[in-house]
């Protein structure tokens, strides 16, 4: 069983998938096509999908039951002591981290002279 999620991609690619797979909901495809299959349509998706993002879930033989691929999407899947989960690197606000005290605590500062 599979389920492949897209977004921000041409058209032409959710109409090649729902040959293989059931659209449950814009851009949410769901089936049970065997490993070959899935790979392939895999391989098609991060092809034809060049700005958007896709997430694709799959049945496994792992501990979890399942494992995840992703192309250009925030959430990355992550390894922990055997045990993949999912993360959201959020890269602009670790960058542009402000240090020091807030707007609010400096305008009490400057009110109440503390």
């Amino acid at each position: 069983m599979i389920v492949l999620g897209v977004t921000a991609c041409p058209a032409g690619l959710r109409g090649d998938l729902t040959k293989w797979l059931l659209e449950i909901a814009p851009g949410t495809f769901v089936g049970n096509p065997t490993a070959r299959i899935r790979d392939l349509l895999w391989e098609r998706t991060v092809e034809l999908c060049k700005d958007g993002q896709a997430l694709l879930v799959h049945s496994s033989d792992c501990e979890q039951g399942m494992e995840f691929r992703t192309h250009r999407h925030q959430w990355e899947p992550t390894d922990f002591d055997g045990v993949t989960l999912m993360i959201r690197r959020n890269k602009s606000a670790q960058a542009g981290r402000r240090t020091g005290w807030s707007r609010a605590r400096q305008q009490r500062r400057k009110y109440y002279g503390r």
